[in-house]
């Protein structure tokens, strides 16, 4: 089906002169070649120096090009295809890059001109040494500018992964697993800006942000929490100095549901995949008299863990360790083993996921999931608690990795999470109404499936275990 549209009647730039290249759109592409290459992640480029180094106006417009062009790059690069005169010809990366961000321009930007995508379009072409396939990527955007604007239904899964640009087999699963309804709600979810949710050390603090041009709104599933409505977080000094941090609601939450664990008067606290810290730093914040040892294997990321908790020293020990080679010298009260994942709970914010993943990538990730929780309920006391939890959406890594290492230790067992859910809530740290909910999401053995959109959070899986007295 196809709906009638205004042509945009765009203009092709004068042969004699090339056309500029804004800042933003300069920036996007390189990051988009450096996310195709497989070279990082787009979230770590976005927040590097050369996007912190562009105006306001620029630094977002680089943001919204590049998630933009990832979460449609299926749908994109069909309908771009759609256009060419041999829609299988195998096109160099750096076209397929400028058709990619024109095209996405020319259908997802109301505010942006077609002649000014599809001008800056031809000239990276160019720009990136393909100065012959130029006229080609001129010529396609022009078409997809002048032509109708195709409406794609969305009546089954395979319908559904087109129209919302994911992966046919990961929908697949959704609507096997969760309804097809569902599985739609986790696809927009994935195709929307993520909220920003911020915690703030004090009221001190919301009244800086304020200061700053920042407009908050209180949270949906944490009463501790507030949403950035308008302005820039990251630009204030209260979040350079710490007094503010960003964390999705529910990261926050699991580790609110740990802080929660019944029967628990943590002393001892380990958090075995600590970076970046912002679960770290609540765990702190609930039990402040606890010792705290935050463990991360990737140097990289240790060294950001380090630096982020490096003012709680007093409280919390960093160690760069894999919690699987952990002795038995060490004994703790508590264990938050918020494992490595797949993060399809995190497509919104981090939209290449979807590019990268295979289907067999999740028995591995599997894998190194059950060896990591076996370590945690050894190097848990006793009657201590081990709360294990992803940000995947796939039942290999979240029931199916409890279940397997329940099977091989007869001295443990799951707890449901209804007793801490209304702990959270009689502490006002989870407001009424979302507590009920939450106490909905549960499973049949007592875990958390908090899926993308429930309350605008990315997507989760908490269980609770504990060692037998």
């Amino acid at each position: 089906m196809t709906v009638p549209r205004q042509p945009a009647s765009p203009k092709a730039a004068p042969k004699n002169r090339s056309a500029e290249i804004s800042p933003a759109r300069k920036a996007a592409f390189q990051i988009l070649m450096a996310v195709e290459r497989g070279h990082s992640h787009s979230d770590d480029l976005l927040r590097g120096k050369a996007v912190n180094a562009l105006s306001m106006v620029d630094r977002n417009l680089a943001t919204t090009l590049v998630l933009g062009v990832l979460r449609w790059q299926i749908r994109l690069d069909r309908q771009i295809r759609a256009l060419l005169k041999h829609p299988s010809a195998k096109l160099d990366s750096e076209v397929l890059i400028a058709l990619r961000l024109g095209a996405f321009q020319i259908l997802h930007l109301d505010r942006i001109p077609a002649r000014a995508a599809i001008d800056e379009s031809v000239e990276l072409a160019k720009q990136a040494g393909h100065r012959f396939a130029s006229g080609m990527v001129n010529a396609v955007l022009r078409k997809l500018a002048d032509g109708p604007r195709e409406d794609f239904a969305a009546e089954s899964a395979a319908e559904l992964a087109l129209a919302e640009a994911h992966p046919a087999w990961m929908v697949e699963r959704w609507t096997r697993f969760y309804g097809l309804d569902a599985a739609r709600a986790i696809c927009r979810h994935g195709q929307t800006e993520p909220a920003i949710a911020v915690r703030l050390a004090g009221a001190h603090a919301e009244s800086e942000l304020a200061e700053a041009g920042v407009i908050l709104e209180r949270g949906q599933l944490l009463t501790a929490t507030h949403t950035v409505t308008a302005g820039d977080v990251s630009a204030t000094t209260a979040f350079r100095e710490g007094r503010v941090s960003i964390q999705d609601e529910g990261s926050q939450l699991v580790a609110e549901l740990a802080a929660a664990a019944p029967g628990t008067k943590a002393s001892s606290i380990l958090d075995a995949c600590a970076a970046p810290g912002g679960k770290t730093l609540v765990l702190a914040e609930r039990h402040p008299q606890a010792r705290i040892l935050a463990c991360e294997s990737s140097l990289a990321r240790f060294e950001q863990l380090r630096q982020r908790l490096d003012s709680h020293a007093d409280q919390i020990e960093c160690r760069i360790a894999d919690v699987t080679q952990l002795t038995g010298s060490d004994v703790f009260d508590l264990v938050l083993a918020d494992v490595p994942c797949s993060g399809t709970g995190t497509l919104g914010r981090n939209p290449e996921i979807r590019h990268r993943l295979r289907p067999e990538d999740l028995s591995r990730q599997a894998e190194r999931q059950r060896a990591i929780l076996a370590s945690a309920l050894r190097a848990v006391r006793p009657g201590g608690s081990v709360v294990y939890s992803t940000c995947s959406l796939e039942p290999e890594e979240n029931e199916q990795v409890v279940d397997a290492v329940l099977a091989e230790t007869p001295t443990a067992h799951t707890v449901s999470l209804g007793a801490s859910i209304e702990s959270l809530r009689r502490g006002s740290v989870v407001p009424f109404d979302a507590g009920a909910q939450l106490q909905g999401l549960l499973t049949p053995q007592g875990a958390l499936r908090l899926l993308p959109g429930e309350f605008h959070t990315d997507g989760f899986f908490v269980a609770l275990l504990q060692r037998d007295s």
